[in-house]
Parts: structure tokens; C-alpha cells; sequence
């Protein structure tokens, strides 16, 4: 084998070299510029495309974690409306005690008149009680002590302590007017309720802070997360125009040396 045989095989396994590696820039820049990502696959960025699945991870948990105070919020208006109606009611029997207390108007046949509107009163708590839902699940009659809103990105959050206002848990189970009846019972089940309620608020308020926070930390992991995966379009346009120019130019130059190796050969043979 000659001598400049010798170097044009150097030089085209050299120049094959070269015009694969250029043809592996050029794709990868397409491939960038159609999705629309720096980071496509694990050979873009290794460690970068490590810390990004972490931040998606991150993202995607606060999201479920404002839908999951948001609905929770929801449970809580259905709560405390109901507890509003059973407030309603029992203040109108706390009237109605009152007015069977005032014996000097009021027999006994008015106050079991009295007693069967009391009755009414009572049969609607208890249906309030035991029929308040939200998703098919009871709010009022206790069954949802400690009910966990999953509202942090790890599955963690806060309890939310849901009533009890069953009659027998308010003690106004066996109230009636028309014998002896102590007034303070009504009492004690309205400052139940009242309470139930104030913990329901403060509740509410505390998923609204919790929705705002997760929000806002969801933005920030967001923007890093993008920092570390999205393509800088105008960067990635000029690379791929200069991988390009490169190709071409390393073509031209491939043909042109080619075409010299053709001269060189024919005057050896001469």
C-alpha cells in the first residue's frame, strides 16, 4: 500500500468520525427543538435529569395537596351548613322552653302541644345529624373524628376533628317540656354546636393558608424544575446552525481533499 493511500484511509476513517459525531449534535438539536426540552433522555444530562424527576415529584404532590384542601374546604361548608340548621333549631326550642316555662299561661295540654313541636325539632337534627354528607360520607354523627387531609407534597397535613351532633352527644336525646326539663340542656347543645362550628372555621382558614402555600411553592418548584429541563430556544437555534455549517463545511473539505488525493495519485503514476 502507498504512502498516500495510507493517508487518505487515515483520513476518511478521521473524517467518518467527525461526520458522525456532527450528525449526532444535529440530531440531538432536533430532537430539542421539537420537544421543546434540553433534557430528553438520560445521556442529555444524567444528574440534571435526576434532580428534575425530584422536583416533578415535588410539583405534582403540592398540586394533589391544594385539590386535596380544596375539597376539603367543600366537606367543611357542608359541615358547618348543617350545624347552622341545627343551631337554627335548637334556638327555636330554647324559645319554645321558655314559653312552656310560663305556667301561668300554659296548662299541661299546651305545653304537650308545646312537646310535639319540640318533637319536629328534634326528629330534624337527628336527620341532619345522621344524613349530612359529603362524597357519601356521614360529617355530622361522628364518624369522621380525625379525618387526615393528605395536603403536603410527602402525603402528610393536618386532622380535621368533624362533629358529633347526634341528639344523644348534644344530651337533648330525652328532652321534654310537658314534666320537669332543666332549660340548661338546650344550652349546653347550643355551645356544642357553637364550638363544633368555631373549630370548623378555624379549620377552613387553615386549608386556605395551606392552599396559598402550596400554590406558591408549587410555581417555585415549577421554575427550577424548567430552569433545569426546558431548551433556551435562541441558544438551541444558533447551535443547530452552526452544527450545520460545520457538516457542510466538513463535506466540502472531505471532497476537496479527495480530489487532491485523485491529483496526487496520478502523478505517481507517471
Amino acid at each position: 500500500m502507498s504512502i498516500s493511500s495510507i493517508g487518505r484511509t487515515q483520513n476518511v476513517y478521521q473524517n467518518r468520525s467527525l461526520y458522525t459525531k456532527q450528525n449526532q449534535n444535529l440530531r440531538r438539536n432536533f430532537q430539542q427543538l421539537s420537544s421543546g426540552k434540553r433534557i430528553n433522555s438520560a445521556a442529555d444530562d444524567a444528574a440534571g435529569l435526576a434532580i428534575a424527576t425530584k422536583l416533578l415529584s415535588q410539583k405534582n404532590g403540592y398540586d394533589v395537596g391544594l385539590r386535596n384542601a380544596a375539597t376539603s374546604q367543600d366537606m367543611v361548608n357542608v359541615a358547618e351548613g348543617g350545624l347552622s340548621k341545627i343551631s337554627d333549631s335548637l334556638q327555636r326550642m330554647r324559645e319554645l322552653s321558655i314559653q312552656a316555662s310560663n305556667t301561668a299561661i300554659y296548662g299541661d295540654d299546651d305545653r304537650e302541644a308545646i312537646q310535639q313541636e319540640i318533637d319536629q325539632l328534634k326528629g330534624y337534627i337527628s336527620d341532619a345529624a345522621k344524613n349530612t354528607q359529603f362524597n357519601n360520607m356521614n360529617v355530622l354523627d361522628g364518624s369522621m373524628k380525625n379525618s387526615h387531609v393528605a395536603s403536603n407534597p410527602d402525603g402528610g397535613g393536618m386532622d380535621i376533628n368533624m362533629p358529633d351532633a347526634v341528639l344523644s352527644n348534644l344530651g337533648i336525646a330525652d328532652y321534654d317540656v310537658t314534666g320537669d326539663f332543666d332549660l340548661s340542656q338546650i344550652d349546653s347543645a347550643l355551645e356544642k354546636v357553637s364550638s363544633a362550628r368555631s373549630g370548623l372555621g378555624a379549620a377552613y382558614n387553615r386549608l386556605g393558608h395551606t392552599m396559598n402555600y402550596n400554590s406558591y411553592a408549587s410555581y417555585n418548584v415549577t421554575a427550577s424544575q424548567s430552569r433545569l429541563e426546558d431548551l433556551d430556544y435562541a441558544g438551541a437555534v444558533s447551535d443547530m446552525k452552526k452544527n450545520s455549517l460545520l457538516q457542510e463545511y466538513r463535506i466540502m473539505m472531505q471532497k476537496k481533499q479527495q480530489e487532491q488525493f485523485g491529483s496526487v495519485n496520478r502523478l505517481f503514476q507517471f
